[in-house]
């Protein structure tokens, strides 16, 4: 299934804030991650935030969960820069409330760390 609304998906500043900071407490770790595999940095973050979209908009997604605050998708896909390759897990809620995924997570991983949840 795709993302709902994956035409309207909004980034916000996760990126900036969290995914891509290599300062943030937790996001460090995503940042060095995005950083070494495919050469990825705040100064370049367009590059990443063109392939969330696209995944938003193209690729498969997986309802991961619902909760109190909304229905939790992933979706994960193959991205490629000059720097390298890597498999992204993107993560998006769409709220109770609303009709549109917002980004909640998205770093690099390993193919086994997902193949389980796609076939």
């Amino acid at each position: 299934m795709r993302l709902p609304n994956g035409d309207r998906a909004q980034l916000g500043d996760k990126l900036e804030r969290y995914c891509l900071n290599p300062k943030h407490r937790k996001g460090k770790d995503k940042a060095a991650l995005f950083r070494a595999r495919l050469g990825i940095t705040l100064e370049n973050k367009d590059v990443l935030e063109a392939a969330l979209l696209a995944a938003a908009l193209h690729r498969d997604a997986l309802i991961r969960s619902q909760d109190q605050y909304g229905y939790h998708y992933n979706i994960r896909f193959l991205m490629q820069t000059d720097a390298g390759k890597a498999w992204v897990l993107a993560c998006w809620i769409i709220r109770h409330g609303e009709d549109f995924p917002r980004l909640t997570n998205a770093y690099p991983v390993r193919l086994q760390e997902v193949q389980d949840d796609y076939p």
